[in-house]
């Protein structure tokens, strides 16, 4: 740890702050996460397993980094012998 960084630290703190952690940020939001992309993704995965991360981007005009967030991050898909299944099966996916 630099004696610069225990320096800002003091500073801060002097003023009034009460954490370390990052102030909110000013900017865009992310807007390609959102409910309605996550829907589209799945519905396009559940009528063709098969289909590649780069394939569902195009088609639904989205970045490949967005698209794979959304299918193993937000939907919790995993590629299985070239098919998208569910990380956990429910007793509806298994039948």
């Amino acid at each position: 740890m630099s004696r610069s960084r225990v320096y800002q630290w003091c500073t801060w703190f002097g003023e009034g702050r009460t954490s370390l952690g990052d102030e909110p940020k000013s900017g865009r939001p992310k807007t390609s996460t959102n409910e309605e992309n996550t829907t589209r993704v799945d519905e396009l995965i559940r009528r063709d397993r098969r289909m590649k991360i780069r394939e569902i981007a195009l088609k639904l005009e989205i970045p490949k980094s967005t698209v794979h967030e959304l299918v193993q991050d937000t939907l919790g898909y995993r590629k299985v012998s070239a098919r998208w299944v569910p990380k956990m099966l429910t007793e509806d996916h298994k039948l």
